[in-house]
């Protein structure tokens, strides 16, 4: 014979589960119909921030590139010679990346990431393919050093151009490009 108080406890462990069971798919519902539903102001938010121009990008990155390389060439001393074209190319990445750091900071105050860095393969394939050479010219090879090309001429080390990876990430884009700045 059965205990009436057996048969009881078996049916409220029924109930809790179908209760368990139906608190569950409500809670997926509730969880689907949030991911679907947006707040307004993110929105208004992300149609107020204004797309990158890689142009505008591009000419502040040549300017900082002709000015440093600028700077290092009038100064013509030793340390311009061929066999020191790291230091060269190095103080030119410093002088530079003053200004790639006042860029980013200029784009992050309108709601979008900025990240510039020096592209040393790009510049490795420029120097190669684009190397300025030719009839009338007595150029010596171009390295790429960390992103800026440098050619040999008359026995000094001359910057001849950089490459930059560029990467523009806001709530309305997602850019990246390879610049290439000419000195």
């Amino acid at each position: 014979m059965r205990s009436p108080l057996r048969g009881r406890a078996d049916d409220r462990g029924q109930i809790v589960l179908v209760s368990a069971a139906v608190v569950a798919v409500a809670l997926l519902a509730m969880t689907v119909a949030y991911a679907q539903l947006g707040y307004d102001g993110d929105r208004d938010a992300a149609a107020d921030v204004e797309v990158a121009s890689l142009g505008e990008i591009d000419r502040s990155l040549a300017g900082s590139v002709r000015t440093a390389a600028t700077a290092v060439t009038a100064r013509n001393d030793a340390a311009d010679r061929w066999r020191d074209r790291r230091v060269v190319a190095a103080e030119i990445s410093a002088a530079v990346e003053s200004d790639v750091a006042r860029l980013e900071r200029a784009h992050a105050s309108e709601s979008r990431s900025l990240t510039v860095t020096f592209d040393d393969a790009a510049a490795a394939r420029w120097a190669r393919e684009e190397c300025p050479g030719g009839r009338g010219r007595d150029f010596g090879p171009c390295r790429a050093i960390g992103g800026i090309v440098v050619q040999e001429r008359a026995g000094t080390a001359t910057p001849v151009a950089a490459a930059f990876h560029v990467r523009v990430v806001s709530p309305v884009e997602s850019t990246h490009a390879t610049l290439l700045v000419r000195v």
